[in-house]
């Protein structure tokens, strides 16, 4: 017999889940209109310098360097001035932050980093953007340096890397210096000895090119002043451009926030744990399903897959959940979290270039509507399952047509499950005894949408 207190556990369960990806959709809808939206700022000209704003204090992740590739990209498609990129970070991750020094050298678009507002700084992963910059501009109060690599203890602190990691990030940032004919030595002790200089000693030994106390004095700085990128020399003309400031997408939010380290973690173990939790106590289908979208999250987060093809892997995740919840008799635990699936695999998927900016808006518009609207009517389908129940515990009837005789898919001891009619259904041997899987049995009764069964051999 079903209890009540059961189906209120039920409830509270799918309720839940409905929630999260109601809050999920407002949240993520609303950042899906700011992307690719941008601020005009000082300058009237009709020459653009593309903002991106890296401050705040902001550790370099997979998600905020894809956001910076992305504006490199729409610069010299656009043909814009230049890329300048305000920077104030701790540091961050080195694949990340190589791969960005590495998309300086290969543009032709001037990059212009600022270590930006007075008082920040641009250390470890930091100074690896700075000296790579094609023009490398400090405000006053501010430092660069400190490079030198560490590596996590077990005890949760930090320990200086060994030899051959130091002398191959050495090597790196001398090689980026020498390419934009910086002080090799300078920033080579950035990382062997820690170094750290302020923007009047940097100046002096050639780490960077100016000293600005003002995103309108940078303007005015950069004016005339020449470069040489791909064999080219390009003249800068700032005095009159626009600084059109770029916001991230929600999909390199998503990115910035679970390529954190803490972040991957946390989701990869909380993934192998609700899957555990999952398949050691089977028929709720609550861990599973989040189980699998945290683990997927998680080794994104690791770096082990990028940006296209976990958006793919999410995507497909969600229309096999959405797809299962149609041939599984529950409480659409397995929809709510295909909806969800969907919706984080959509906001992971890449801009397309050659779309208007407009378009990804609309996009996730519709991504958002239909998850809504899925949502709703499986809420609707939920509602109509606990009723089932509750009918079927005070008269043992039920609005659906059960069937009539199915096949053991998993074996009953004496609960397990039954395929009947093209589904799978909870059931229950009705004397208690073992049915093994494959075995042809009849429907003699339910217990709300749990079905108790016998042998169809015993009938005959």
């Amino acid at each position: 017999m079903v209890k009540k207190k059961s189906i209120n556990k039920a409830r509270i369960k799918v309720c839940g889940l409905i929630a999260i990806s109601f809050l999920l959709a407002f949240v993520l809808v609303g950042e899906a209109f700011e992307t690719g939206q941008t601020a005009r700022a000082q300058g009237s000209g009709t020459g653009e310098i593309y903002h991106v704003p890296l401050e705040d204090d902001t550790t370099i992740t997979a998600g905020n360097v894809a956001f910076a590739k992305r504006v490199i990209e729409e610069a010299e498609r656009d043909d814009a001035e230049a890329v300048l990129i305000t920077l104030y970070t701790p540091g961050g991750l080195v694949d990340a932050t190589l791969d960005l020094c590495t998309t300086f050298f290969n543009t032709q678009v001037p990059v212009v980093v600022y270590v930006y507002p007075q008082g920040a700084w641009a250390m470890s992963a930091g100074a690896f953007i700075l000296i790579s910059a094609d023009v490398a501009v400090m405000s006053p109060a501010t430092g660069v340096g400190a490079a030198q690599p560490v590596m996590m203890s077990p005890e949760g602190g930090s320990e200086p890397a060994d030899e051959k990691t130091t002398q191959a990030l050495a090597n790196r940032i001398r090689e980026f210096a020498e390419n934009q004919d910086r002080s090799k030595d300078v920033a080579e002790r950035f990382v062997t000895e820690n170094l750290s200089l302020g923007p009047v000693e940097a100046l002096e030994k050639d780490v960077i090119d100016f000293e600005s106390s003002s995103l309108e004095e940078l303007l005015e700085v950069l004016d005339g002043h020449s470069l040489e990128k791909q064999g080219e020399t390009i003249t800068l003309n700032t005095a009159e451009a626009s600084l059109v400031e770029k916001n991230m997408s929600s999909g390199e939010r998503l990115q910035d926030f679970v390529s954190d380290p803490q972040i991957a973690f946390l989701l990869l173990m909380g993934g192998v744990m609700l899957l555990y939790i999952g398949f050691s106590n089977p028929g709720t289908f609550v861990p599973e399903v989040l189980g699998g979208i945290s683990l997927v999250m998680g080794v994104f987060g690791l770096g082990l897959f990028d940006i296209n093809t976990t958006g793919i892997i999410l995507m497909l995740l969600g229309i096999g959940l959405m797809v299962a919840e149609a041939f599984t008799a529950g409480f659409g635990i397995m929809g709510i979290g295909g909806a969800i699936a969907l919706l984080i695999g959509a906001l992971l998927l890449p801009l397309e270039p050659l779309m208007e900016e407009d378009w990804y808006g609309t996009f996730m518009v519709t991504v958002v509507g239909t998850v809504i609207g899925v949502s709703l009517i499986l809420l609707v389908i939920i509602q109509r399952v606990i009723h089932s129940r509750r009918e079927g515990t005070r008269t043992q009837e039920t609005i659906f047509n059960l069937p009539a005789e199915g096949v053991v898919s998993e074996e009953l001891n004496p609960s397990g499950m039954v395929k009947a009619r093209g589904e799978h259904w909870r059931a229950r041997s009705a004397d208690g005894s073992t049915l093994t899987e494959g075995e042809d049995v009849v429907v003699v009764d339910n217990d709300g949408l749990v079905l108790l069964v016998k042998p169809k051999s015993k009938l005959n």
